[in-house]
């Protein structure tokens, strides 16, 4: 593929697409998420409580099949320049800190995919407080921009960093975590299998084991930061109580399961999607 064009710009446009794809596919797993995560706030403890399959054919009957895509803007706008951002920084890390032609070892992996994460977690919090809004169904955004200005008018620009510590507990690790699994699972692969035209699919396959190991160890730090996200006063530590006394130690792996598989296929297929990208521009992702 010929393209002249800087190769940290290539890892963001490379980025940016696998992002997208991902995010097309899996959006209504994420609103599912949410739903889930903020669902009965107001019950006692040891009331019923709503599972993943009544919260899907809740949203389809009261907002039609097409409810399930709602947020779609906020998740693309923080998607597409996000994981470009991820990509073209993780990229720029490793030609840095990396042998070129090796792969990163275990801490060098966590670090990579952690200080990546670092980067575009901060740059993009804002999209992904509007984004998680938008989702959860209270509250009634026509636009990202008309959020933004909302939140700033309302609650004051410091408002859209609500849950940035959250974010970050939650987004860092897993990346680290992603990025260690998925590289030395990638290095254990036959040279047969790497070298042959089913490297992609064993590729995605190597990232599906990645992302459920990732996403179950950072799924408590996820709940935390949707509930400090969606409530407007409520801090981090308050947010921990609330759960815990809400929902008791089990309230903190709510939504694990739509969360999983949505986390799991989105990254698995964005790291698939990205190396084959890069691969076509001659570059070693």
């Amino acid at each position: 593929m010929s393209f002249s064009a800087h190769p940290v710009f290539k890892a963001f446009i490379s980025g940016s697409l696998s992002g997208t794809c991902s995010t097309l596919l899996f959006q209504p797993l994420d609103l599912v998420k949410t739903r889930l995560q903020t669902a009965n706030s107001n019950l006692q403890p040891g009331s019923a409580r709503v599972g993943m399959v009544s919260v899907l054919l809740g949203v389809v009957r009261k907002e039609n099949l097409l409810g399930l895509w709602k947020g779609m803007s906020p998740s693309f706008a923080r998607t597409i320049p996000g994981v470009g951002i991820y990509f073209s920084t993780y990229f720029s890390l490793k030609q840095h800190f990396v042998p070129e032609g090796a792969p990163p070892g275990p801490l060098q992996a966590v670090l990579l995919g952690g200080g990546a994460r670092t980067v575009a977690g901060v740059i993009m919090l804002p999209i992904t407080l509007i984004k998680t809004r938008f989702e959860c169904g209270r509250y009634s955004y026509v636009s990202v921009v008309g959020a933004l200005r909302s939140v700033c008018r309302t609650e004051g620009p410091g408002a859209l960093f609500s849950g940035l510590m959250a974010t970050l507990f939650r987004d860092v690790p897993f990346s680290g975590i992603y990025v260690m699994f998925y590289s030395q699972a990638k290095a254990a692969l036959p040279r047969e299998i790497t070298s042959s035209s089913s490297a992609p699919l064993a590729n995605f396959g190597c990232g599906i084991v990645a992302g459920v190991m990732a996403s179950l160890l950072t799924q408590p730090a996820d709940v935390i930061k949707t509930h400090v996200q969606v409530n407007k006063q409520m801090k981090t530590l308050e947010a921990v109580k609330y759960i815990y006394m809400h929902y008791g130690p089990q309230g903190f792996l709510r939504g694990a399961v739509p969360r999983a598989l949505r986390r799991t296929m989105m990254v698995a297929m964005a790291w698939t999607v990205y190396e084959q990208m890069m691969a076509g521009f001659g570059l070693r992702s």
